[in-house]
């Protein structure tokens, strides 16, 4: 009898993991940089220090977002190795536990007593930390934390997402500055959103709308501000 092959079924729930965090960065290095160039111009700044402060601004939210990320993931990492090292040592110690308690967590979800307890063996013999890692502990090599990765990428999707506003900047005349850049920043944020939605199964207006609707709020709150301390200073 020939054996079946099933092929694996891809899910939109497989890309939440790489979709939120490249969705942030560029979300947050639009927002942020956009926000801050409007306030800056509103404050009657020359073109040259509203560029230099862009570009500051890009230089430090990109660090400032790999360094965030850096330690949380990897205070993450040192949580699951943590975990795994006692799940090692437990193994070591009284695996007959270990294998009741795998059983228990298959019985907890449906499957017989009878058939729980073999399906423990069977995979506690194929590979028992493993195998306790992803029942137990939720650990599997697809979602194991990974701290320089989600650095690099998180401060790579903030650099991408500030430097769109500053294109704005290089080719925006003065007087026009702030309207070209508020209005360039928030398609790039819609077109953000829809594109995040999309990829996720989620409905585009709405995820369009919602980033659309804090961007705008961001710059006009800075623009605001920069406009107040502008005209007193």
């Amino acid at each position: 009898m020939a054996k079946i092959i099933i092929p694996p079924e891809m899910h939109r729930s497989q890309h939440t993991g790489w979709l939120r965090a490249a969705v942030l960065g560029a979300n947050d290095g639009i927002v942020s940089t956009a926000s801050l160039i409007v306030g800056v111009a509103a404050a009657n700044s020359s073109h040259q220090n509203i560029l230099i402060t862009g570009i500051a601004g890009l230089v430090a939210g990109a660090m400032s977002m790999a360094a965030g990320e850096y330690v949380s993931v990897s205070s993450q990492a040192d949580t699951e190795q943590a975990d795994l090292s006692r799940e090692k040592e437990e193994l070591a110690n009284n695996v007959e536990f270990e294998r009741d308690e795998l059983a228990q967590i298959y019985v907890q979800r449906g499957v017989t007593p009878e058939l729980a307890k073999q399906v423990a063996l069977q995979l506690m013999e194929h590979d028992a930390l493993a195998t306790h890692a992803r029942e137990e502990l939720g650990i599997t090599e697809a979602l194991t934390a990974r701290p320089i990765q989600a650095a690099l990428a998180s401060a790579g999707a903030f650099s991408v997402g500030a430097a769109l506003p500053l294109v704005m900047v290089l080719i925006a005349t003065p007087s026009h500055l702030i309207i070209w850049v508020s209005a360039a920043s928030l398609i790039f944020l819609i077109l953000l959103g829809i594109l995040a939605a999309k990829v996720g199964g989620a409905n585009i207006w709405k995820g369009a709308l919602r980033v659309g609707f804090w961007g705008a709020f961001a710059m006009a709150l800075t623009a605001g501000i920069g406009s107040i301390f502008g005209t007193s200073v």
